[in-house]
């Protein structure tokens, strides 16, 4: 074999160990970088064709090496694991963080709940039963029904707060997934360029993957790599990305929150759907628990359920206590009159008045007892302790809301473990150990030096045979 193949195979070390290190110094410089998957230089030996003939020269060595290519060390399985437990995670977290929001609105137990301005109202009703002359003790009782009124009030408002803060969400969420489809569409045709070229996209897909991922946590994406280097993305069984064209979703419904919940369900309903109107129903993501807690009760929507609760109460409470109040008389014998009443058209809760202003309007008495008789208001201050009343219903919707609270929170607790552990996984084949690397900077040095070595002895023979062979003796 010549001389100058080993300077040829020396030259292809130097070559391909410049540019292992060249890889190995990119993965050092990324391995802070969200979403960059480590690559790996594959080299490959160049053989020499051996072909007989009569002159043969012998036996050969191969003819130094060749960069056969820079594999991005990403698994498919892996990734697909990862948006699978994120899509389920992010789902299970917002409807947890939906009822968690709700289970602080009612603050039960507490001394600022409904619960406490129930017991405040019924016990004015009994201080009358035992002092029906007194003025004071009725005006205080009138006070305490206005402040309880108040609190149902405050309460729906807060549930009505958060039904507008979860549309909100819900909408904020369809504009990003839009936006980040169209960006994976866009990638989708750098990709496929540069590959057409021979190039490497090694970072776009990283880019690509990471968006990827977003979408996943979003609206539970899916995603599936062609032969051409696109990615076609699925939401819902259905093409969101393919190819270089993004579909997109909408979400509809009305804004207005008493008629989004208006029964039959579906009515008004916040829904989900493509451009074109197909209707879209999403298995998991952020967006999929947002919007399912936007939905009426029969949708299993947490949020109406709370709000049906509250009108519950205030329907219970005003007719238990009308249903009472207007078979007694007052001080002057005046038979009495509803003690709550309700403004047309708005909800239980927030049109629930009372409607008596005048302490002496206060029917406390039995018609058959005389005018300060306080049986009826005696009557009235046990509606509290009743298995139907408004207080036992309340108390049966705040337990029950604590239940689903920590159930939906246990839940979304152990699905972000599992995500979690699914990221580790993947992070430990993607993401970039510098100790490793470093390691591998050392071996190509090393190899490259060696090369180099090689080439300076070859040079040196070639000086030898050229400049000083046959003039020994001269």
């Amino acid at each position: 074999m010549s001389t100058f193949s080993g300077i040829s195979n020396a030259l292809s070390s130097l070559t391909a160990q410049r540019i292992a290190l060249d890889v190995a110094g990119q993965n050092i410089a990324n391995a802070n970088t969200e979403g960059y998957t480590r690559q790996r230089v594959n080299m490959q030996s160049v053989s020499t064709a051996a072909v007989a003939s009569l002159f043969s020269g012998g036996t050969k060595t191969g003819s130094g090496v060749t960069v056969s290519g820079i594999d991005r060390l990403a698994d498919a399985f892996l990734d697909a694991r990862l948006r699978s437990q994120t899509s389920y995670a992010a789902s299970t977290g917002s409807a947890a963080t939906a009822l968690e929001r709700l289970e602080s609105m009612i603050q039960e137990p507490g001394d600022t709940g409904v619960t406490s301005s129930l017991q405040a109202f019924w016990s004015s009703w009994q201080d009358v039963a035992n002092s029906p002359d007194s003025t004071a003790i009725r005006t205080a009782l009138l006070g305490n029904a206005e402040a309880l009124t108040s609190q149902i009030k405050d309460t729906y408002n807060a549930f009505a707060a958060q039904w507008d803060q979860g549309l909100a969400e819900a909408k904020a969420l369809v504009t990003d997934v839009n936006s980040t489809a169209q960006s994976i569409a866009d990638l989708n045709k750098q990709i496929r360029s540069v590959l057409a070229s021979g190039g490497s996209t090694a970072e776009l897909m990283d880019q690509r993957d990471l968006l990827v991922t977003s979408l996943s946590k979003s609206v539970g994406a899916t995603a599936t790599t062609l032969e051409d280097g696109t990615m076609t993305v699925s939401v819902g069984g259905n093409a969101l990305v393919q190819g270089v064209r993004a579909n997109e979703i909408t979400l509809g419904g009305s804004a207005v929150m008493t008629a989004a919940l208006a029964e039959p369900a579906g009515t008004d309903a916040i829904s989900l759907s493509w451009a074109d109107g197909t209707p879209l129903t999403l298995t998991g993501g952020s967006l999929a628990g947002t919007v399912a807690s936007l939905k009426p009760t029969s949708q299993g929507g947490s949020i109406s359920t709370a709000v049906d609760a509250v009108n519950a109460l205030a329907t219970n409470l005003a007719s238990s206590v009308n249903g009472v109040h207007t078979g007694g008389v007052t001080v002057d014998g005046t038979a009495g009159a509803d003690f709550f009443s309700f403004t047309a058209g708005a909800p239980a809760a927030l049109g629930l008045t009372v409607a008596i202003t005048d302490p002496a309007g206060i029917a406390a008495a039995d018609a058959s007892s005389g005018g300060y008789d306080g049986s009826i208001a005696d009557r009235i201050s046990q509606i509290g302790e009743r298995t139907d009343g408004p207080d036992a219903e309340w108390s049966a919707y705040v337990v029950d809301l604590g239940v689903s609270t920590a159930a939906a929170r246990r839940r979304a607790d152990v699905a972000e473990s599992t995500r979690a552990t699914a990221e580790s996984l993947q992070l430990g084949n993607a993401s970039v150990d510098t100790d490793e690397e470093v390691a591998n900077m050392l071996m190509y040095q090393t190899a490259y030096e060696a090369a180099a070595r090689v080439m300076t002895v070859l040079d040196e023979m070639l000086d030898t045979l050229i400049n000083k062979t046959g003039i020994v003796g001269r």
